[in-house]
């Protein structure tokens, strides 16, 4: 199945069998505060300048933006973690068009909160390989306009199912990022963007690959 809308769709169904009912509850409330928030609107989006960073990769290499915008286009993902199974499928989903991106000399660079050790592990559960860099305390997000604190009434929720953000970001805030792609030109101007505060949407790679 080559749709990601598709195989979000089966996750879904998957996850309403297996959810209890209150759990599912909490997370679809938390979804709307953060819509009423408008994330979208107040963040960084298309025709917008890209900030220069320098992060870390899992291999504690460091990964500069202008370097990387030396060799054409970068797209960023901005991913919640390793245990968020929406991301899981974007970043496989991604992996499957590497090839096609590469030939459009795209450079791939996935950006999450979580320590190093736990995206080592991600990227080797589904072999990716493209670039997955670590934004500390969400700082980059915070500067795009797409970090939030996780609510309080759906931490409990996420701890039940062994989700411990400040285990898996090594910090004691319960901050993550709202899933965002965004296509940067080699003059650092953002030409492509897809912000959604319900990480249940994702971006469709045909509309993305007719930008490029």
């Amino acid at each position: 199945m080559d749709n990601l809308t598709d195989q979000i769709k089966i996750l879904e169904e998957s996850i309403t069998k297996q959810l209890p009912l209150e759990t599912q509850q909490a997370f679809a409330t938390s979804i709307l505060d953060l819509k009423k928030r408008m994330i979208e609107h107040n963040s960084i989006k298309t025709g917008d300048k890209m900030p220069d960073f320098i992060l870390k990769d899992s291999n504690g290499n460091e990964v500069n933006s202008k370097d990387v915008l030396k060799n054409g286009k970068m797209l960023l993902t901005f991913f919640r973690g390793s245990w968020c199974p929406y991301c899981n499928l974007e970043l496989q989903y991604l992996q499957k068009h590497l090839q096609l991106l590469h030939e459009k000399k795209v450079t791939v660079v996935a950006v999450s909160p979580q320590k190093a050790e736990h995206s080592q592990s991600l990227a080797a559960q589904h072999n990716l390989s493209f670039t997955v860099v670590n934004d500390v305390n969400n700082k980059l997000a915070k500067q795009l306009g797409i970090r939030f604190s996780l609510q309080d009434f759906v931490e409990s929720h996420y701890k039940e199912l062994g989700i411990d953000l400040h285990h898996f970001n090594g910090n004691d805030e319960n901050t993550l990022p709202v899933p965002a792609v965004y296509v940067v030109n080699s003059d650092g101007i953002i030409s492509y963007s897809f912000i959604d505060a319900d990480y249940t949407n994702r971006f469709d790679i045909q509309q993305l690959l007719k930008t490029l």
